[in-house]
């Protein structure tokens, strides 16, 4: 298992938009635009002027929900 899966699965109930865009494969511009913009893949949490992701969304999305 990669470091960066490892680190996502241990980051809690939610990560960054930026860890989230970058597992991902998307470029940052877009990434925000598509959370500002309700259409992001995965379910994000705004709070104040901060953007977090539901990890499990997001592990669930790349495949990497099962148990390893």
């Amino acid at each position: 298992m990669s470091k960066f899966v490892q680190e996502l699965r241990e980051a809690g109930p939610t990560c960054s938009l930026a860890e989230a865009i970058k597992a991902l494969g998307i470029s940052r511009g877009h990434g925000y635009a598509l959370a500002r913009a309700g259409e992001f893949p995965v379910k994000v949490l705004r709070l104040g002027s901060t953007y977090r992701v539901v990890t499990a969304d997001l592990l669930r999305v790349l495949g990497l929900d099962e148990v390893a």
